[in-house]
């Protein structure tokens, strides 16, 4: 599962306590397993190798550029659904021409930027959005190359916030609509229609969504072709699940298993495989310490009250989502012999594990059984690694944390912690009101 093991009942990541971690650098604290990112990287990639697929991480599940850069060296592009996504790739070292661009609401001058740039397609989500980025296109006399996304109306069975095959999403357009979509757009000379896009949600733990959702665009593409219309590239997404229980979601070979066979002989035929991986990469390799500032009895239960919540790992609150969470030392009789949401240890006392934010929504976990803990403990909240600190905010002006990366015994800051005037930079010496000068006024009238 990942590089976080319990030592003589002490936490590690790879050879080094974490203790030793939030000692140097505090908490909140992400910390990432470099041993763990490479090796899922490397589990997927071999999985899928009979494709020769382009591997595009999707930094929108943690985006800190030593993350970036680390899978970027052993052979990533990168799924991008922003300007700033774009910058973060090229600053790590990216090629843009192997990324791709998704995304409902791409702005004029984030598609100036990527065709600028040569990002290598762009995943159209609608027909407006396509008109907009050829007439973008030629006015700067450029050429890019775009995939349709197609929405296959397949149920991922996952939290509905992060469903997006659905046909009542907001994302891409239903198959019987992409077929008019290649009639209008297909021949464009500036925006060139030439592949398919699918992404289901996250996360997913069955390869039956995608064994679905590809039969029915491997269709659609052979519509597409008797109509003249040659499809080049094939993204089928990402959405692969991580274990935030253990041994929840498959292999990355039993995803591949029931996927490869699908479009093996097209990719040996020419036909270009895209996957846009996150959470099944990053999710276990990141871990969030915090640290135990009070803890209050009520009723028959304890409030565990830390110095991190919903403002550095928002999930649970947003999603409901599942995050293990267990103390970083403890005696040889809880030390966890798996993660899972019910554990059957002795001792064990149940627990509200919250945060400082002002709101009774901010929560980790909600009548969790975890070991008894006092102030000044440290917790860890295991599979962090993907959409936490992404996800994590400044509400109550609580600075963003910071990040390391360990290295077998070695640790590196990859991002520092902030500073009260980091808070407040973006609002000291910006300058003294103007007067906009504006028109005529006018009013709407309804024929």
């Amino acid at each position: 599962m990942d590089h976080f093991t319990y030592q003589s009942g002490e936490l590690y990541c790879e050879s080094l306590p974490v203790a030793e971690i939030a000692r140097e650098f505090a908490t909140p604290c992400f910390v990432y397993s470099k041993a763990t990112l490479v090796d899922h990287y490397t589990r997927l990639a071999e999985a899928f190798s009979p494709l020769n697929p382009l591997i595009c991480y999707s930094i929108k599940s943690c985006s800190n550029l030593a993350i970036c850069r680390t899978l970027a060296e052993c052979g990533a592009g990168m799924d991008l659904v922003s300007g700033g996504e774009l910058h973060r790739a090229r600053l790590a070292g990216v090629d843009p021409a192997r990324c791709v661009y998704a995304g409902v609401g791409k702005t004029d001058t984030e598609i100036r930027e990527s065709l600028e740039a040569g990002v290598g397609w762009f995943n159209i989500e609608s027909e407006s959005e396509f008109e907009n980025i050829s007439a973008i296109a030629a006015a700067m006399n450029r050429t890019c190359r775009a995939a349709l996304r197609v929405n296959p109306d397949v149920d991922p069975h996952t939290h509905r916030y992060t469903t997006t095959g659905k046909k009542e999403t907001k994302f891409g357009v239903d198959i019987e609509r992409a077929k008019t979509v290649f009639e209008r757009y297909g021949r464009d000379e500036h925006c060139v229609l030439s592949g398919l896009h699918i992404h289901l949600g996250s996360p997913i733990y069955s390869a039956e969504p995608y064994v679905q959702s590809i039969g029915k665009v491997l269709q659609l593409m052979d519509e597409l072709a008797d109509r003249g219309y040659r499809i080049e590239m094939l993204d089928i997404g990402g959405g692969f699940g991580a274990d935030y229980e253990s041994d929840q979601t498959p292999l990355a070979s039993a995803y591949a298993a029931e996927i490869v066979p699908l479009l093996e002989e097209r990719a040996r035929n020419g036909l270009r495989i895209i996957i846009e991986p996150g959470r099944t990469i990053t999710a276990n390799a990141g871990v969030l310490l915090l640290k135990v500032l009070y803890t209050k009895p009520s009723g028959d239960k304890t409030f565990v009250i830390c110095d991190g919540g919903m403002n550095v790992m928002l999930r649970p609150s947003h999603y409901g989502a599942f995050h293990f969470i267990w103390p970083c030392r403890v005696s040889s009789e809880h030390v966890p012999p798996r993660r899972a949401e019910q554990m059957d240890l002795p001792g064990l006392v149940t627990a509200d594990i919250v945060g400082p934010i002002c709101e009774t929504g901010d929560f980790l976990a909600i009548d969790r059984r975890i070991p008894p803990v006092d102030r000044g403990d440290l917790l860890a909240v295991f599979g962090a690694g993907a959409y936490g600190m992404t996800m994590s905010s400044r509400y109550n002006s609580m600075p963003l944390p910071a990040e390391v990366m360990v290295d077998g015994r070695s640790v590196a800051l990859i991002r520092r912690r902030e500073t009260y005037d980091d808070l407040t930079a973006h609002e000291l010496d910006v300058g003294t009101a103007v007067d906009v000068p504006t028109g005529p006024t006018t009013q709407s009238v309804r024929p």
